[in-house]
């Protein structure tokens, strides 16, 4: 696998976008440089009104935000690019997730939908991209979510141990390896970071709760906790995956949230991530031996603590202790689909997504 890749994500937490240029060997990711790039705050916040109130954003204003991320999307790579000391010809393609407005694989006429003009990306860095991965396992039948678990397989799989992969990102979605004899499976378990970097915005005016300091100060409300916990996403089986459009501040406060002292609100939401995702691993991997953490929520000390409480006997750790930094798993894996896609390989997991058949995902696009 000769070459070198630039893999591009943002994820449902809208802060900006990830750029990573990598080369991949024997199950192994080299990262040459990292790039985080802010969205400018007009642009982070016209896309959490298309992604939250999507019925108020004419189509004009949606194909102006699509142009306006395909340009932040092209200056992340070329930055990324100029990091690593790399020519652009040596660049065999870029991967391009995009940025989700909505996620309905579940609707009459299911569709995921990535906003980021990929044609921008191609032609402002003169590199063959490949984007809208997610459409091709929802045209065969599947969720088309999540994805990385093909990646976490091909990196952290083959050990012999009961492994689970956990990002938290906006959403919270785990990958559950087991032996070589199992397929691979995967779900989104529910919130991750998003409605507690919503709570926390909307009384504290902050961006996100730094290592979980403000939920540790609180308590958790067990009646709220309760009523958060009876929603039905919860009691799904998998294939199963979600996004901001069904956990959301309006979602929240729909059981009462504003109610109750802010700071217990904050711990009560901790709560429900972790417990949510340590259910899911009990209910579906009871047999798991270690989970290894990677997106925003690993550096979420209280988060993880609370998570170690409800998995007491699992081994709990970052993702850097199996091969990767954990801020950087989810954009090259992107980058490492673009391999796929471009060598015409399969990309999807039908065990995780639910698709009929393998699919080679995504569409290209030459500069």
């Amino acid at each position: 696998m000769p070459g070198y890749y630039i893999g591009l994500m943002s994820g449902t937490s809208m802060d900006g976008i990830d750029a990573a240029v990598v080369s991949f060997d024997d199950h192994r990711v080299k990262l040459h440089a990292t790039v985080n790039q802010q969205y400018p705050e007009a642009l982070r916040e016209e896309l959490g009104k298309a992604a939250n109130t999507p019925t108020d954003v004419p189509i004009a204003d949606l194909g102006h935000l699509d142009a306006k991320v395909g340009e932040a999307f092209r200056d992340a790579a070329l930055n990324a690019l100029q990091a690593s000391g790399v020519d652009a010809g040596e660049i065999t393609a870029i991967g391009s997730h995009g940025q989700t407005v909505r996620h309905q694989p579940d609707a009459i006429a299911p569709y995921s939908l990535q906003i980021g003009n990929p044609e921008t990306i191609a032609s402002g860095t003169g590199i063959l991209t490949v984007a809208d991965f997610r459409s091709a396992d929802i045209a065969a039948g599947g969720q088309g979510a999540p994805l990385v678990p093909p990646f976490h397989d091909w990196l952290f799989g083959g050990t012999g141990q009961q492994r689970a992969i956990l990002n938290i990102g906006g959403i919270a979605n785990v990958t559950l390896l087991g032996s070589s004899s199992e397929p691979v499976t995967g779900f989104d378990t529910g919130p991750g970071n998003t409605l507690l970097d919503r709570w926390i915005q909307l009384r504290c005016n902050k961006a996100f709760d730094c290592d979980g300091a403000w939920a540790a100060e609180g308590r958790v409300n067990d009646s709220l906790l309760g009523k958060l916990l009876d929603y039905s996403y919860f009691g799904k089986t998998p294939p199963k995956s979600t996004g901001i459009e069904e956990f959301n501040l309006a979602w929240l406060t729909a059981r009462d949230a504003l109610e109750h002292d802010a700071v217990d609100v904050q711990a009560t939401l901790c709560e429900l991530t972790a417990r949510t995702i340590a259910n899911d691993i009990l209910r579906f991997a009871p047999a798991t031996d270690e989970v290894y953490v990677c997106g925003g929520g690993a550096h979420n000390a209280d988060l993880l603590a609370r998570l170690a409480r409800r998995l007491p006997e699992i081994r709990i750790d970052s993702t850097a202790a199996v091969g990767l930094d954990p801020d950087w798993v989810e954009a090259a894996a992107f980058a490492w689909l673009a391999m796929r896609t471009i060598n015409n390989q399969t990309g999807n997991l039908p065990s995780v997504t639910g698709a009929n058949r393998k699919v080679v995902l995504g569409t290209i696009h030459s500069p």
